[in-house]
């Protein structure tokens, strides 16, 4: 089930929100975890019970991890749980990968090797593993607490709003929104008005642009100014796509009384890669300086290994988004420019300079190109026809599928992207009471809007946003969000 669907909007979300509000407070996390789970399966039953002995194993090592929390048993445990959860993730994501580049390696494939079966990815594991680390190490530390009962735990780990596709939440930041939290009609509205732009951004626009990012990645001679606009087009796809997603889980949070971790702060304004990564997928960000960067030195170990931990980082980063090589390679991408980035003292220069906007959009355009192909060889096709080696127009026959449609929303998602900043100061203000997380980052800002005509302005827009996507919805395909796969 995806937010994007009637089955979601005019079945689930009713029925589950009617539940959820009839339930007394102390037994909402059991509404939660039975919704959450009922959503889950929706999907695959069977990979229900993976989640389920996931969350379970989690919950009873950080019984143990607590326990002995500065004791050498204490540290045993933590070992097992970590192996435990990338265990679980190692053979359910990565698996198939390591089989596939050994088959390669020897000349062959997996059914020469013997192997005839091939493990299906179960939905959303990389975020719910994660979540679980979290939990694990944070116990360890002493930055989160093991008192919760298993029902707040497991509602905790298969919160539907988050569970596909994050943000990747911490407990350490929610367990005393599970003991109590708001519920309020304003916070619901809030809330709703959240989702409805997000649902906007994903059906009005990353969708709309999509087709004509598939067909420069689809195969064939793409000539430079083609490819030039198919990548452009995947860039801003993914990011309507993604933080479309990420504005729904936070509306749905708030609708529950939850305030989430913002995700996304307009990462195409950013003028280093360095302030890239701090606006983009904030809390895989933050997730992987808090429990990788800082585990493996950071930068207390002289330049040298601080270089080599922002390309591990990276890399590994990479890898955590899909098992293939071209992952591999975007987080090679990635970490040598941080590095570099350190190494010149560019990020703390580039706010002055003009340079400095373009050339972070087009080297984070450059590493787009790689995500989004399927194949190595099928990314250096493109940056073939981007950088001219087709020509001008490449096959005229690709043009044909090129769509009036896409070609005007991809100019107006890219309008969007220039005026969402803007937007946000006219028509928003944080709110006052807005908490924050442990290192004080805001956790949810306040989007009702300032006066009493910006008000009206923005419930009408809102409205408007609604209508005109369930119109869409209505007409177009099924259409899952792009970090479903990882």
């Amino acid at each position: 089930m995806v937010f994007s669907s009637e089955s979601f909007l005019f079945l689930f979300l009713p029925v589950f929100l009617a539940a959820y509000y009839l339930t007394p407070a102390k037994l909402k996390s059991y509404t939660i975890l039975a919704g959450s789970y009922v959503f889950y399966a929706w999907w695959r039953v069977d990979f229900l019970g993976l989640l389920f002995l996931t969350t379970a194993f989690a919950y009873v090592v950080g019984q143990q991890v607590s326990k002995h929390r500065g004791t050498k048993a204490g540290r045993v445990w933590l070992g097992i749980g970590v192996a435990g959860c990338l265990g679980v993730l190692g053979v359910f994501k990565y698996l198939n990968f390591f089989i596939d580049s050994f088959a390669a390696l020897m000349g062959t494939d997996a059914a020469g090797l013997g192997v005839h079966w091939h493990l299906i990815l179960p939905i959303g594991i990389s975020f719910y593993v994660f979540q679980a680390l979290s939990y694990l190490i944070d116990v360890h530390r002493g930055d989160a607490t093991a008192d919760a009962s298993f029902i707040d735990f497991a509602a905790f780990i298969a919160l539907f709003p988050q569970l596909i596709a994050g943000p990747i939440l911490r407990y350490k930041d929610l367990e005393d929104q599970f003991r109590e939290r708001e519920h309020s009609v304003e916070m619901f509205c809030d809330g709703l008005a959240r989702f409805l732009i997000g649902l906007g951004k994903k059906v009005i626009l990353a969708d709309a642009v999509a087709p004509l990012a598939d067909v420069v990645f689809g195969g064939g001679e793409v000539g430079m100014a083609l490819a030039w606009a198919g990548a452009l087009a995947y860039m801003l796809q993914l990011y309507f796509d993604f933080s479309g997603y990420s504005d729904m889980a936070i509306g749905l949070g708030r609708m529950m009384g939850f305030r989430f971790l913002e995700n996304f702060r307009f990462p195409y304004i950013s003028r280093s890669i360095t302030e890239f990564w701090r606006r983009w997928h904030i809390s895989l960000s933050n997730w992987l300086r808090d429990y990788l960067y800082i585990s493996l030195g950071g930068n207390r170990k002289g330049p040298g290994r601080t270089y080599f931990n922002l390309m591990a980082v990276m890399v590994l980063g990479g890898l955590w988004h899909g098992a293939n090589w071209t992952f591999v390679l975007w987080g090679f991408w990635h970490g040598g420019l941080l590095a570099a980035e350190r190494y010149t003292g560019w990020h703390k220069r580039a706010a002055d300079s003009w340079i400095s906007l373009p050339l972070t959009l087009f080297f984070v355009l450059i590493g787009w190109v790689m995500f989004r192909a399927t194949t190595v060889s099928e990314g250096f096709e493109v940056y073939a026809g981007m950088f001219g080696a087709n020509g001008l127009t490449g096959d005229p026959a690709l043009w044909m599928e090129v769509t009036r449609e896409s070609v005007a929303l991809a100019l107006i998602a890219a309008v969007v992207v220039f005026l969402e900043p803007h937007i946000q100061v006219y028509f928003t203000k944080p709110a006052k009471d807005a908490p924050v997380s442990h290192d004080g980052t805001v956790i949810v800002e306040s989007y009702a809007a300032q006066g009493t005509l910006m008000q009206t302005v923005s419930v009408v827009a809102v409205l408007a946003i609604g209508v005109l996507t369930v119109l869409k919805l209505a007409e177009q395909s099924f259409s899952p969000f792009l970090y479903f796969q990882f």
